[in-house]
Parts: C-alpha cells; structure tokens; sequence
C-alpha cells in the first residue's frame, strides 16, 4: 500500500470534540496560572525576570521546560521512528550541550548581567554597538526557534482535527499565536515560567506513562520493542545502525558533523535559555537550576528512544510519513495507538502546551531584548524609566507575533527538531563565541566583538538562505518537495549541507580574534577586572552595567 493512501487513516483519528474540549480546559487552566502570576509585576525586574524570586529547582524545571520544546517531544520522535539511530543524535546533542552550558556560562552569566545577554557582552565594551549586535543576534535566533514550534502546532492540531488543507492548518498557527501574545502581554516571565514548570512536569509524567505502556506491550524486553520496530520499518534492520539519514555520502557525514556542532555548542548561546539564569537571586541557585534542568532533561532523552522505536514498531512509518504533521505526528500517533482518543488528546494537549510555554518564553526573550537593548540603551542612551521599557516591551511582544505567524505558516510540515537544529547553528555561530571570549580573553575589544556576532550571524543565515531546507531538496521516491519553498522548480540552493554549523561556527570564533587582533582599540585592564571579580563571585550582579 502507498503513503498516499494512507492519509485518510491517519488523519481521521481521534475525537475532534474530545481533543478540542482538552486542548480548551488546559489553556484555560494555564491563562489562570498566568493571570494570577501577573498580579505582582510592578517592576522592569518583575516583567523581564520574574522579580530574580525563583529557587533553583523551581528555575530548573521552568529551563527544563523551556528547553523540552516541540522539537524534544514531536521532533525526536519522529526522526528516530522514521531515521532510528541518526534519530536519537539529536537526543544525545540536545544533553550533551548542557555540560557546556553548565561549565563555561550559567554561573558566569547570572553574574555579570541583569536582564539579557547584551548585558554581558557589552560590559567592558562600547555600548551602543555591541548591544545592537546582541539584539539583533537575538530576534534572529528567537526567529527561527519560534519557526518549529509554529510548524509543531499546525503539524499537531491538524492532525488531531483532520485538517488536510494548508489554510486551516495557517489558521491553526495565527490561534497559537494569539494565545502566546496573551501568555507574556498578561503574565510577563513570571507568568511564564509558571506555565514553563507546569508544562515540564506535565510533559514528563506523560512522557514517562506513555514509555512504560510501550514497554509493557514488549514485556519490559528493550530488543523485542527493537525487533517489532525492525519488522514494521521498510528498511528493515537499518532502522538500528548508525548512516541511515547521515552516511550515505561524504556531504551526509559532513551534514552529521556539522549538526552534532550545532547542537553540541548552541545551547550556551540561546537567549531565551540564558534569560533563565536572571531569574534566581544568587549564582549558587544558578548552579542548582542547571543540575536540576539536566536530569530531567536527560531522562525525557531517554524517554524518546523509547517513544520513537515504539512509533516505529505500533504506528509504522508509511502511517506516520502520509500524516499531515510527517514525522510530527509520531508521538501523537503512538499515544492514539496505545490509549485511544482520550490519550491522544491528553497527550496532545501536553505538547500543545509545550509549544505555547516555549513560544511564550522565546516571545519574551526577544521582546526583553528589544526594549532593554535597542529602545533603551541605544535609542534612548539609557534615559527611560523601567515602565518605559516594559511598555515597549509589550508593543514588540505583537509585532514578533505576527512575525512568527508568518514565519510558521512558510515552515508548516517541517520536522521540527531539524528547524530547532538551524536556530542552534544559528546561536552557536553569532553567540557563544563573542559570550566566551568576553568572559575569558582579557584582550578581546568591540570590534572583534562585531566581527564576530556579525560574522557568525551573517554566515550562517546566508548559508540556510542557499541551502536545501529552502529550495531543491526532493524526496526521491515520492518527488515531492522536502523544502520550505514546496514548487520543486524553484531551486537556488548552492551551499550542500542543510546545516551550517560546521563552517559559521568556526568562521564566527575566527573573526572573533582577527577583529581583536587587528584593532587599535586599547585594553580595560580594570574593566575586566571587575567582570572578572563579578562574574566569579556575583558582587553587585544586580546593578546596571552601564560605564
């Protein structure tokens, strides 16, 4: 039977009345969360922050929150039903980055800055141009993250309503949308990270019991679920063996390398996850919430293998590949396949609330970005009160909606782990090594700086421009298009790999130090001394970082 005739069957799945009467009670329930939170923003601090009045675990858990998006729950599971082992990588990259993050910035980080990351890296540099750079740095990445979380809600309601044609599944998105807007206008971080921490725990615990009922139909027996998966799995045995997606060719392995950068290196440069650290009220509660955020973290990856290869074995991936979503629709397809409508729609809701809790998060982010950095430093040189920036705050917060909306309907039907993989790249390449090389080169100065952010961030967005996830990528046996830009005529894609961490990430640390080598600008030698005093022991973390 071909994937096409499929597509009846797995879009008619479910209740539609059941599912929407879930998906209502759990953003009701979570508008309260954030309406009651909202109560007490009175401050600039209490808007951007959460008033630094989170403990640590409470943090943990919130990052956790942020950090399991739609690419962690629908993404994953998909690319390991579809792709097994090269699936889990991204499982495996998406852990590992945390030791970096952990190691070389969460602490130093909560330190040295007071809302954003500009804060940090315009410290002991000149202002205006590298909080511009940072801004801008951190629109882009909030962006493209928003793009698969977008996608992941039209892929997902789709599914669940039946929804075949691309305008319903846009309505879909621009609903999402609306209600994200409403999440961080009312609830500013405090609201946020509130639905941040109800939607991990709920993500998990659903996670965990939809893990357990697929092992329980194998006997609690890891190589039986494998051997149902291989049986299910057109190609066959391949389904365990690393090169499925990523080894057919040198550029594929080359295409494998760069992800693992990527993913390996870009969390120590996302904004919406280092905003998180100015929400606690000391550096120690900072070290205590990433140790609480990688334990969870590590144990939903391990969920996934287990959600993923069981996908494989109850569902199949020609149901899967014919369903509106693609490889979205897994887990939702699997909780139908094991518990029926009600479990489709409690775990749908589930990752329903994962996409507005991350959106909310990252619309904040950006919008905190633009007030405080832009507007307030740069345009207004520092001379607006802390409701003046809150206020633009809220106007930026519509405008990054509507962008988003835009943005997810060109990106619906993507896989939404490989979209999250592109802003990592994206954050890895204009971020981390501008935030390192703040924080450790005592010689390092604004035009390396700019160089680099700019480099990094220029680079890696021109090579996405040209590359197959926008045009020219064709499914070789169904010939349709595998790109953002559907009519397969169109290519002008010229740079071969999808992703371009493996040249953006490099160049980016590069220009890094060309840029400081060869400026006249001279060293602050008690700036960074007080940066370094700072960010090792938190003294006046909180103060304004303005010289």
């Amino acid at each position: 039977m071909t994937a096409p005739l499929l597509l009846p069957l797995a879009t008619d799945i479910g209740n539609p009345t059941v599912n929407i009467a879930i998906f209502a009670l759990f953003v009701v329930a979570t508008l309260a969360i954030v309406i009651r939170a909202s109560r007490n923003n009175k401050t600039a601090a209490d808007y951007y922050a959460g008033g630094r009045s989170f403990t640590g675990p409470q943090n943990g858990i919130a990052i956790a929150g942020d950090y399991l998006s739609a690419a962690s729950f629908l993404g994953i599971a998909g690319a390991i039903a579809l792709n097994g082992y090269d699936g889990f990588l991204y499982s495996i990259g998406f852990l590992v980055a945390w030791l970096v993050a952990l190691l070389l910035v969460a602490e130093l980080l909560r330190n040295t800055g007071r809302f954003t990351m500009a804060d940090v890296l315009s410290f002991r540099l000149k202002q205006r141009p590298v909080r511009m750079a940072a801004a801008i740095s951190t629109l882009v990445v909030s962006f493209f993250y928003l793009l698969a979380q977008m996608a992941g809600a039209g892929g997902l309601v789709a599914l669940l309503l039946g929804i075949d044609g691309r305008a319903g599944q846009n309505l879909v998105i621009a609903v999402v949308g609306l209600i994200m807007i409403t999440y961080v206008l009312v609830g500013g971080m405090k609201g946020t990270t509130w639905v941040q921490i109800v939607k991990a725990v709920l993500l998990v615990i659903g996670a965990g019991i939809m893990t357990i009922w697929v092992l329980a139909k194998y006997s609690f027996n890891l190589s039986s679920l494998l051997g149902g998966a291989i049986e299910k799995s057109p190609v066959g045995e391949r389904l365990l063996d690393p090169g499925l997606q990523y080894g057919v060719s040198g550029i594929s392995k080359l295409d494998f390398i760069s992800l693992g950068l990527a993913l390996v290196l870009g969390t120590a440069g996302l904004p919406h996850v280092l905003m998180r650290f100015y929400t606690v009220p000391n550096s120690k509660e900072a070290r205590r919430s990433v140790s609480w955020a990688i334990w969870i973290i590590g144990i939903f990856y391990l969920f996934t293998l287990v959600l993923g290869y069981g996908a494989a074995a109850l569902v199949g991936p020609d149901v899967i590949r014919a369903a509106p979503g693609r490889a979205n629709s897994a887990a939702p397809l699997l909780a139908f396949e094991l518990g029926g409508e009600i479990l489709l729609g409690v775990i749908s809701a589930v990752a329903f609330a994962t996409i507005l809790a991350v959106v909310a998060g990252l619309t904040i982010t950006a919008s905190a970005s633009f007030a405080h950095d832009i507007y307030g430093q740069v345009i207004k040189k520092g001379q607006i009160s802390g409701d003046g920036e809150v206020r633009v705050a809220r106007i930026t917060v519509l405008v990054i909606g509507v962008v988003a909306i835009i943005g997810g309907i060109f990106a619906n039907g993507q896989n939404v782990a490989f979209l999250v993989a592109l802003a990592f790249a994206i954050a890895a390449s204009a971020n981390l090594p501008t935030i390192l090389y703040s924080l450790f080169w005592r010689r390092f100065n604004t035009r390396g700086a700019l160089w680099s952010m700019y480099g990094g961030l220029g680079s890696a967005i021109i090579l996405i421009a040209f590359s197959p996830v926008v045009s020219g990528k064709v499914d070789a046996k169904t010939g349709a298009s595998l790109s953002m830009i559907t009519d397969t005529s169109i290519d002008f894609s010229w740079f071969p790999l999808d992703n371009p961490g493996i040249v953006s990430i490099p160049l980016a640390f590069v220009l890094g130090i060309v840029g400081t080598l060869t400026s006249k600008e001279g060293t602050d030698v008690d700036r960074f001394a007080e940066m370094e005093v700072r960010s090792l022991t938190g003294a006046g973390a909180e103060k304004a970082v303005q010289h």
